[in-house]
């Protein structure tokens, strides 16, 4: 803009206040989170869910390809309900839906983090669907951006033979008793999900999406944890959860991707390896 315009634009505006001419509304920021509550959620309601469902993120990422996440029940011992399942939802996303988890009803999932990417600056909501058949919501701000698109951290080769690899780390603490005590484990899975928005830095042009798309852990035949994952969700999905143990001694794990691949793999639940 020349500095004549700017004088011109300057005199306009102060010849409007003096004649009492009102200002022209600023544009109204766009929501996309009614529209998201009806493509996903069919329109349910959506009650308060800060009782219930607390998410904890950074508010300014500092790598916005892998941003932590936390999802917490906060559901009390007296409370008759449980939880049944959490959706992640980073609103500005491409693919907003980041991730659905399914709680293994014997299994008492209280906590779950996993990393994840951002695009933009943006509300991120996680949605508990209670036993009760009500869906409680609550969500925090995130300021990050390109998580998307930015490049994999790692080559295509390297990629390529990490493809499948799966490891299982278990967090016991000495001091917890055996069976039915509160534990916490890690699933670890080497894929490229790969979002489709990212670009081949030699042949500049777009990586096809590549992603798991499905995984479930039980202890023993019990079921702990499901996932339905999407675009969002990082390179190496890395999955940690409490659950409470069933005195199983293994551990297994089967994931899915998008190009119809299966993992699986199983572990002692005192002596996991890789």
């Amino acid at each position: 803009m020349t500095g004549h315009r700017a004088r011109l634009l300057c005199i306009a505006s102060l010849v409007a206040i003096a004649l009492g001419i009102p200002a022209a509304p600023a544009a109204e920021t766009y929501d996309p989170w009614p529209g998201l509550v009806q493509d996903i959620f069919s329109n349910r309601p959506m009650n308060d869910g800060n009782d219930v469902i607390g998410i904890e993120m950074p508010v300014r990422a500092e790598d916005a390809a892998i941003v932590p996440v936390t999802l917490r029940t906060k559901l009390q011992p007296s409370d008759s309900r449980r939880v049944v399942a959490i959706t992640l939802v980073i609103d500005e996303n491409p693919a907003p839906m980041a991730a659905k988890f399914t709680l293994g009803p014997d299994a008492n999932v209280t906590e779950i983090s996993t990393r994840v990417r951002v695009n933009n600056y943006t509300n991120v909501h996680a949605v508990a669907e209670l036993s009760d058949g009500k869906l409680y919501v609550s969500k925090v701000y995130v300021k990050a951006s390109g998580g998307c698109s930015a490049p994999a951290g790692k080559n295509v080769e390297e990629a390529k033979n990490r493809l499948g690899q799966m490891r299982y780390r278990q967090f016991t603490k000495s001091e917890q008793g055996p069976a039915t005590s509160t534990r916490e484990a890690q699933i670890m899975i080497g894929h490229p999900n790969n979002s489709g928005l990212q670009m081949d830095q030699v042949t500049q042009l777009y990586i096809p999406a590549f992603f798991v798309n499905e995984l479930h852990i039980w202890q023993d035949d019990s079921p702990v944890l499901a996932m339905e994952g999407g675009i969002s969700i990082s390179e190496d999905p890395n999955i940690r959860f409490t659950y409470v143990s069933n005195g199983a001694k293994h551990f297994r794990a089967e994931a899915k991707d998008t190009d119809g691949h299966v993992f699986e793999h199983e572990w002692k639940v005192e002596n996991p390896g890789t």
